[in-house]
């Protein structure tokens, strides 16, 4: 059996309605707190809207304690008086380029002209969450962005940074670069590459943005992991749509909250790191974000389990496959 203290996802996305009450428990099962993200419609951008997104996100976890951190969508007309005012509820801000992922279209258009926000961020110690991709040529947005964390970093260095769901060698390189940047690194652009999506049939399902990339940025995301970075966070980005959507309308964002411990223990396990994995689901991001989450602990058992089809509309990575953790106490009736 694995035992953790207080798992916590540091990336995911839930979504509204009925969407989220369907979704949230995959993850309050697994984690007791997760950072839920404000790329709703509406997005979430103002303190009134916060406390009602959190409140509906513990509502469908419940009865589990679970914490939902949820930072705010970057406005590029946040007001000092605001931030100053919101400041002692919020987790944070995520900024957005405009455009560049699902339901972003509302985000930062010139990222030049946020300096001036950053600095208030710095001074009320704030910590800003990137999405870190330019509009240039997909596969590389991201690694021409890591100019953009460079500048904020060296501008603004007591600002925590977070680069979102790294992807590329890159972004990996640079994590160690500046004392207050950090990253999540997301499951699925640990395990897979864009041949595991394009290679043969497509498959949607791992259609995700940022997009999957080579087997040499990912053998820099699995160093990463396995040298136990301590400025290195999991994050899921699990991010639900409709099998319909996936298939249509090329919706980017792969599902992945049912499966995330019971894989990752299996891919901490052949790397012979199972000792690495309370710090990468919990310590760190504690840590790094100065959290304290609910007093609940996880346990995950031997046991095989085949990941179903789909869960109600929605088909989960991994579908069909066989893993060899389950999550105790996890809901068996999810698998008929």
């Amino acid at each position: 059996m694995i035992t953790l203290d207080r798992p916590l996802d540091m990336h995911v996305h839930v979504r509204q309605d009925e969407m989220l009450r369907r979704v949230v428990p995959h993850t309050a099962q697994q984690f007791v707190g997760a950072v839920c993200m404000p790329n709703t419609l509406p997005p979430v951008d103002n303190l009134e809207r916060y406390e009602a997104y959190v409140e509906e996100v513990k509502a469908a976890a419940a009865p589990l304690s679970f914490d939902p951190y949820v930072p705010l969508f970057f406005r590029d007309d946040f007001t000092r008086e605001e931030l100053s005012a919101w400041a002692p509820k919020l987790f944070g801000i995520k900024l957005y380029p405009a455009g560049v992922t699902t339901n972003s279209d509302s985000g930062v258009g010139e990222i030049e002209k946020i300096e001036p926000i950053l600095q208030i961020m710095q001074d009320l110690d704030l910590p800003l969450l990137v999405h870190g991709e330019t509009h240039g040529y997909s596969p590389d947005r991201e690694r021409e962005f890591v100019a953009v964390y460079d500048r904020f970093a060296t501008t603004f260095p007591k600002l925590r940074i977070t680069m979102e769901h790294i992807t590329t060698r890159e972004a990996a390189e640079f994590l160690g670069k500046h004392e207050n940047v950090f990253a999540t690194i997301t499951l699925h652009h640990m395990l897979w590459t864009m041949d595991d999506m394009l290679g043969g049939p497509f498959n949607p399902f791992l259609f995700c943005k940022p997009i999957l990339k080579s087997p040499d940025d990912r053998a820099a995301l699995q160093d990463l992991v396995k040298q136990g970075h301590d400025k290195l966070m999991f994050g899921s980005d699990s991010a639900p749509h409709t099998e319909v959507a996936k298939r249509t309308e090329g919706a980017a964002g792969c599902y992945s909250a049912p499966v995330l411990l019971p894989c990752l223990a299996q891919f901490f396990e052949d790397q012979g790191i199972l000792d690495q994995l309370q710090a990468y689901v919990s310590d760190n991001a504690r840590r790094i974000y100065r959290v304290d989450p609910p007093q609940r602990s996880v346990n995950l058992v031997e046991k095989e389990w085949t990941v179903p089809p789909r869960y109600g509309s929605i088909v989960p990575v991994n579908a069909g496959a066989t893993l060899r953790w389950w999550v105790e106490g996890a809901n068996e009736a999810e698998l008929d």
